[in-house]
């Protein structure tokens, strides 16, 4: 007998739904598609909703498979329905995978053994996937569920450059394409480098942390359990908080007598990086060139030589590099290789300001006091939470630019927690600052150096960042913080 077909409408109908399923999540496009395969469903709300459109799914093709199976339909629509299938059942293991991930994250060290793993790959064989692609198809969904975890959780808010944030994290884990990672690239990423900039406590290490943890991990059958623990993958190091003559050190590792001091072997980050995880080098603008040069090397040739040493390693890991200095300004100056840089920015994402998310939508900053007073007492609790917006509503002016941006107001909370209050790093600020500083020039009562003080300040009172005075000044970085400091000093002052 000749191979049925869809009809038109069950063709649309899953054409549509396979866009849904490759598509980003956080897209205005899937979000749309999903309207129309659902349209009287609330599936808005990612987290609460992700089953409605699986039970269409499966009714439809309840419908329409019939006692026959798959098998009946000609190529092209018996994957479009076996995609359908491997749909619903993803969202049927949405709550396992969820367990696993709070599982593995309380096991760090460890890999648990799945429970659940062979009953669902045999479910997946009968989606039109052998063996091996059912065992790696059970692998993505996990990392879609890591993704989704991590984004979706550790990143509150909804103004419109969150949304940005969140679409932009999830297609450097998966690419804009996701057919095609899934086809050639799911196990490549290590090769795609990112660079994160934005100013100081914007969370740019939470979006490193978020794409760190949501590699892909194989699961290997034969143990029943996957490769590693995605608590373990994930490797931070901010490069600020060692003095020059360490750097390397912790980079490369090095070996026993390398110089004064090495008593024994000493791993760097680079050896103690997983295959299936990334290295958050924090604070890249700090480097030097000499360094600059040798991580150049590991990027283009995937090996290194711990200090010391002979031997060459191989690194695997995936590296993902952040900022808060305006990196065109330090290419100019000489100070940051232009090589160096192209090996980094295979992606650049930038992550917002809380100025700039709080213009978009005044009510972000509720709901990342909502996010922080639960990671700070470990449970939900309504009643502080209210008490403490409370408390900041009467304690922080209004308009206030919240300069240390999210690490800011996260402490904030914690000392409204302590103490009832928190006035801001600016509340005393006069808001005719600018006025009287060209009010000052005007009459000529300034010297040059507090001219640039003050200049600096009222800068970072408009810009909202030190790297974005320096920029404008052409200052050298710490310098604009330093006239900054200054300049807001005697504004308070006076």
């Amino acid at each position: 007998m000749p191979a049925a077909r869809l009809s038109p409408a069950d063709r649309d109908f899953f054409d549509k739904l396979v866009e849904v399923i490759f598509g980003n999540p956080y897209s205005g496009q899937r979000a749309g598609l999903i309207a129309q395969l659902a349209p009287d469903v609330p599936v808005g709300d990612l987290t609460g909703h992700r089953e409605a459109l699986a039970q269409i799914v499966q009714a439809r093709i309840h419908r329409i498979v019939g006692a026959e199976g798959f098998r009946r339909f000609e190529a092209d629509d018996r994957h479009r329905v076996e995609l359908g299938q491997r749909y619903i059942c993803y969202h049927r293991l949405v709550p396992r995978l969820d367990a696993l991930i709070e599982r593995q994250a309380r096991r760090s060290g460890s890999t648990p053994a799945v429970d659940f793993a062979e009953t669902a790959i045999a479910e997946l064989a009968q989606c039109g996937l052998d063996e091996a692609g059912a065992e790696r198809y059970f692998a993505l969904f996990f990392q879609l569920r890591r993704a989704f975890y991590f984004i979706h959780g550790s990143l509150a808010g909804k103004c419109e450059s969150m949304q940005k944030l969140r679409k932009a994290l999830w297609n450097n884990i998966f690419t804009h394409d996701m057919r095609r990672y899934d086809a050639s690239l799911y196990d490549r990423m290590e090769d795609f480098s990112t660079l994160l900039l934005g100013a100081t406590g914007t969370g740019k290490g939470s979006a490193a942390a978020a794409i760190g943890r949501s590699e892909f991990i194989p699961y290997v059958a034969t143990e029943r359990r996957f490769a590693v623990n995605f608590a373990d993958t994930f490797i931070a190091l901010n490069l600020s908080q060692f003095p020059e003559t360490l750097i390397e050190s912790e980079l490369f590792g090095h070996c026993k007598g390398a110089f004064t001091g090495a008593i024994r072997d000493h791993d760097g980050v680079l050896a103690r990086c997983s295959a299936h995880g990334a290295l958050f080098l924090d604070e890249i603008g700090e480097i030097s060139i000499p360094v600059q040069i040798k991580l150049l090397q590991v990027l283009q040739e995937r090996i290194f030589v711990p200090l010391g040493g002979r031997d060459k390693q191989r690194f695997s890991g995936r590296v993902i590099a952040a900022t808060n200095q305006p990196l065109a300004a330090l290419r100019r100056a000489g100070r940051f290789r232009d090589d160096f840089y192209y090996r980094l920015c295979s992606d650049v994402i930038e992550v917002p300001t809380l100025r700039q998310r709080l213009a978009e939508n005044p009510g972000e900053r509720d709901d990342l006091v909502c996010l922080l007073v639960d990671r700070i007492v470990g449970t939900p609790d309504t009643l502080l939470i209210a008490d403490v917006l409370e408390r900041l509503e009467h304690s922080v002016p209004r308009g206030y630019a919240w300069p240390g941006n999210v690490r800011e107001l996260e402490q904030a909370v914690r000392r409204v927690l302590v103490t009832g209050r928190y006035r801001g790093d600016l509340a005393d600020v006069p808001t005719d600052q600018d006025d009287i500083l060209v009010e000052a020039v005007r009459t000529g009562q300034l010297t040059a150096t507090a001219l640039l003080e003050r200049y600096c300040a009222a800068l970072y009172r408009r810009l909202g960042t030190y790297a974005a005075v320096a920029e404008r000044t052409a200052l050298d970085p710490r310098t604009a913080r330093k006239y900054v400091e200054a300049g807001m000093s005697i504004a308070v002052e006076g």
